[in-house]
């Protein structure tokens, strides 16, 4: 009687833990934004004002040098 509780109340939680973790893999990977180009990026980081202007056309430049 024991060893059958111990079990039931096992699959019970395995089942709960497995359902959790598929559903959330399964929203995690829904809501993954597509890959950004390293010149959105830089964008991005001018609009932050990480970046001056100046920089931020000279890296530019260099992406683009050198994905062509």
């Amino acid at each position: 009687m024991t060893v059958s509780m111990v079990l039931f109340w096992a699959l019970v939680i395995g089942g709960v833990v497995a359902v959790v973790r598929y559903l959330g893999r399964e929203t995690r990977s829904s809501f993954t934004s597509p890959q950004r180009t390293p010149e959105q990026i830089l964008a991005e980081r001018f609009a932050r004002g990480d970046v001056d202007e100046e920089e931020y056309r000279r890296r530019l430049a260099v992406l683009r040098e050198h994905s062509a």
